[in-house]
């Protein structure tokens, strides 16, 4: 998307069924696993600007010696920074110890992070400071194997102040009110009772702790900690951890909002936030990867046995469009398929804007992860086209060659107009001069266009602000001297906060919002806004299953064709001399590409969880009283 919504988090976990040893034999190195973790990372970098993290277990380490490590950088290329520091223990372990290092045991014995179960994390910082304390895996630790925790995930809660006094009730002391300490530790509380459960339990059979604990890692009951852990949390969220002894999970939230995919055979176990990632990365085709179901938690235990288990009882299912749209990596199959839909689901849209002239209009498409949104138009284009063709040749009286051509030569026009230039770097940052150095990040093609005689049509993934488009892709647009300039966008408008993992929190930041609002004024007065945000902190005050999304009242009395034309003048840049249209995906499109994933709160204001009212209120709240921060 042109403009700047970044990507949510990214989580994998990778779990070996053999010993080192087979791995050394078979595939030449006893890093197999580690090569595994840096490879799904590396795959799913999208998903992560801010910093990454690796946690692994050794299963069976003697005493004394150390089984969990853990890295995490905030490097600008923090996987190759966590990978390349891991590389070098083993560069020192084999320049100190030659021999020695020949061994698969050996090494894993002796080196760190050469473990059996490997956790990766790729963070985007939704919430909190950008700092490695913030990094995922978090880590709670013990001196019992089986009461070591480390976890990570890809998730929003909408209700961690209700989760954080929950466990003060507990009579914990939380040391600060972050969703992924609150979650951590929310797990530990329940971890710690089933270890104290299965203690009296085993007590009664052996006076020798040793041989309890064994027992304890043996029968500890992961299903029934998930379960009590997960029952007050609202939100879109895939949950994974360690134990300490070697069990491991991952749990996925009962609408399927965040997304997760399991692969398994008999030398791996793997799990990742996206399914092209293990395809490329294991070599394994489509169908051999199942997606984890919605409330269920895949379940590894210490011996390699895997379970999929429900948890939280499935919700209908809301699977987040927007990884359709846009987040997730574009070579998946079904999302391909979907993209190309969204894309050919707007051609009678587009044809209607430019009064089925082909022969005047140009195609185009930015930025490059709009190309197959992009795909699915111009088929649609030509799908129309050629019909028309056939129809003109059975009206023919007499077939010549010259009519012929003349009809066969109808075609879109399809150029790269607009590509991205690198970002210019300069010692001017005075305001006002910084509009002129953002139009020197697009550039466009001359000669691609016939000045004041054709229509210029752009897709875009999304429009979500409208800032870049002003500032500069509209303006240089311009320069190519079109009559009529129609900015199409494969996805409808957004208009409502996210709050489960996208950095889209703040309806001051949509240009739909204030679209939506300058209407409102227009029509209803400044008194209805004032009105609604009294009502919206009597709502705000109700528990969040009570509340319903007063925001939705902004924008019921106006169609979406309104608020699309309301848009094009916010952000029509005053000396610009083509006309400006802009055309919105509508829900029906979105829903008839992507039947199976229907979560679409932020177009529509219908939230899985009741916890989303309370933010898309709160958002309001915020924007009435000129708070520009996010609502959860």
């Amino acid at each position: 998307m042109s403009d700047s919504i970044h990507h949510e988090c990214g989580v994998t976990l990778v779990r070996l069924l053999k010993p080192t040893s087979f791995y050394k034999e078979k595939y030449g190195s006893a890093r197999y696993g580690l090569h595994k973790l840096y490879q799904l990372m590396e795959k799913m970098i999208n998903r992560g600007q801010d910093g990454a993290g690796v946690a692994t277990i050794k299963l069976d380490a003697a005493p004394g010696t150390n089984y969990i490590d853990r890295l995490r950088s905030i490097e600008s290329k923090a996987t190759q920074d966590i990978f390349g520091q891991i590389n070098n223990l083993f560069v020192q372990a084999q320049r100190k110890n030659p021999e020695e290092y020949k061994s698969a045991q050996w090494q894993q014995e002796n080196i760190p992070f050469l473990g059996d179960i490997f956790l990766g994390h790729l963070r985007y910082g939704t919430f909190g400071k950008n700092s490695i304390q913030s990094c995922h895996p978090f880590r709670r630790q013990n001196n019992w194997k089986s009461r070591n925790l480390v976890v990570a995930g890809n998730f929003n809660l909408t209700n961690v102040d209700e989760l954080f006094g929950h466990l003060v009730e507990l009579g914990q002391h939380p040391t600060e009110m972050a969703d992924t300490i609150t979650v951590m530790e929310k797990i530990g509380h329940f971890l710690d009772k089933e270890n104290d459960k299965l203690f009296k339990q085993f007590k009664e059979q052996s006076d020798k702790n040793f041989e309890i604990s064994k027992l304890i890692q043996k029968h500890l009951d992961v299903a029934s900690i998930l379960k009590e852990s997960s029952k007050r949390w609202d939100g879109g969220y895939v949950m994974a951890g360690m134990i300490g002894h070697g069990d491991s999970f991952v749990l996925r939230d009962p609408n399927g909002i965040r997304p997760a995919f399991v692969y398994k055979d008999d030398e791996v176990i793997v799990i990742a936030s996206e399914r092209p990632v293990i395809q490329t990365v294991f070599n394994v085709p489509f169908e051999n990867i199942n997606e984890l179901q919605p409330g269920h938690a895949a379940i590894i235990k210490k011996d390699g046995s895997y379970n999929e288990v429900e948890i939280v009882e499935p919700l209908e299912r809301k699977s987040c469009s927007f990884e359709r749209i846009y987040f997730s990596r574009g070579n998946d199959k079904e999302i391909y398929t979907e993209r190309n839909k969204l894309g050919r689901n707007l051609t009678q849209t587009v044809l209607k804007s430019v009064n089925y002239d082909l022969q005047n209009t140009v195609f185009s498409y930015i930025p490059n992860t709009a190309e197959v949104a992009f795909g699915g138009l111009i088929e649609g284009i030509d799908d129309y086209n050629n019909q028309l063709k056939a129809e003109q040749i059975l009206k023919l009286n007499s077939l010549t060659q010259e009519n012929l051509r003349n009809i066969l030569s109808v075609h879109p026009r399809i150029h790269k107009v607009v590509l991205k230039d690198a970002k210019q770097r300069t010692f001017i940052t005075d305001d006002e001069n910084r509009e002129s150095l953002v139009n020197l990040v697009y550039d466009i093609t001359y000669g691609t266009v016939k000045k004041g005689d054709d229509n210029l049509v752009v897709l875009d993934d999304s429009i979500v602000r409208g800032t870049t488009l002003k500032q500069s892709i509209l303006k240089i647009l311009d320069r190519l001297g079109p009559k009529k300039i129609i900015v199409v966008s494969s996805c409808p408008q957004i208009r409502y906060p996210d709050c489960y993992g996208i950095d889209m929190a703040v309806l001051s930041k949509f240009i739909a919002f204030e679209a939506a609002v300058t209407l409102i004024k227009e029509t209803k007065g400044e008194v209805f806004l004032t009105e609604l945000y009294e009502r919206a902190k009597r709502e705000y005050l109700k528990p969040k299953e009570e509340q319903v999304n007063l925001v939705k009242e902004i924008y019921n009395p106006f169609n979406a064709e309104q608020i699309s034309k309301r848009i094009a003048e916010l952000l029509k840049p005053n000396d610009l001399k083509a006309e400006l249209e802009i055309i919105y995906q509508g829900l029906e499109g979105l829903h008839n590409a992507c039947p199976n994933n229907t979560g679409d709160w932020y177009f529509s204001g219908n939230y899985p969880t009741p916890g989303g009212n309370k933010v898309s209120n709160k958002s309001f709240l915020n924007y009435m009283e000129g708070k520009n921060v996010r609502a959860y």
